[in-house]
């Protein structure tokens, strides 16, 4: 109750809870149905090797971004430009995942998910820092710091976005009528409406879903480094009293 009661309360706070379970469903749909798309559509006869170095270079390239790409980006643009950057990114990935055709080989895969995973490193590390922020916000709107709720929150939502990611997954696979039994042996194709379906599904969804996070976030968080310095002065003045 405490949690929700928090979240309620700090509208930036709910801003950012639903920039991450976008962000999450967008990234664990794929995750989920990148499997059938080498199994079934991209390369059948390689598929299980294909499915590890893209995991490899996309965890890579995550692990990375974050290390490295989000403090170059940040000599450049504020945490709220980069934020935009790394949508633009992920939403790049899946348009290069639809035009891959004519092509089994996996190193062009490798493109798409630098850039996918890239994005998702970075904007996992801003959205702990508009987290934070939303902690100061919580302070100064209903003058209670609310930080290990707030935090305990993201743990939470993260696996909400599984739970979505997982049902809009099934569905996916049930309406295209592909077998969920990853050991299931390939005996013969798939229609190519249903390889067509898969890949559609795999990109156009979450790009569908990052649009909505993008659209609401723009709309809805206000708090840029002009603000935060304005509550950080305003918190200053009210410690002190």
């Amino acid at each position: 109750g405490e949690m929700f009661r928090a979240l309620i309360q700090n509208d930036q706070a709910m801003t950012v809870v639903v920039a991450i379970v976008m962000i999450n469903t967008a990234l664990y749909i794929t995750q989920q149905l990148v499997y059938f798309f080498l199994k079934y559509d991209f390369s059948p006869s390689t598929y299980q090797g294909d499915f590890t170095l893209f995991n490899m270079v996309g965890g890579g390239c995550q692990i990375l971004a974050m290390m490295i790409l989000f403090p170059v980006l940040r000599r450049f643009m504020d945490t709220i430009k980069i934020f935009y950057t790394c949508f633009g990114m992920a939403v790049t990935g899946y348009i290069i995942i639809i035009s891959a055709t004519g092509t089994s080989s996996v190193g062009w895969l490798f493109i798409p998910a630098a850039f996918i995973m890239s994005a998702v490193g970075v904007l996992n590390v801003i959205i702990t820092v508009f987290l934070a922020n939303t902690v100061d916000y919580g302070e100064f709107k209903n003058s209670r710091r609310d930080e290990s709720v707030i935090f305990s929150m993201q743990t939470f939502v993260v696996k909400l976005a599984s739970g979505i990611a997982g049902f809009i997954s099934s569905m996916v696979l049930f309406v295209f009528h592909i077998s969920s039994n990853k050991e299931a042996v390939v005996t013969e194709p798939i229609a190519a409406s249903s390889r067509m379906g898969l890949r559609l599904s795999m990109t156009i969804i979450p790009i569908a879903v990052l649009v909505i996070g993008f659209i609401v976030f723009k709309k809805r968080y206000i708090l840029t480094d002009r603000k935060l310095a304005e509550i950080s002065t305003e918190l200053e003045k009210k410690h002190q009293n």
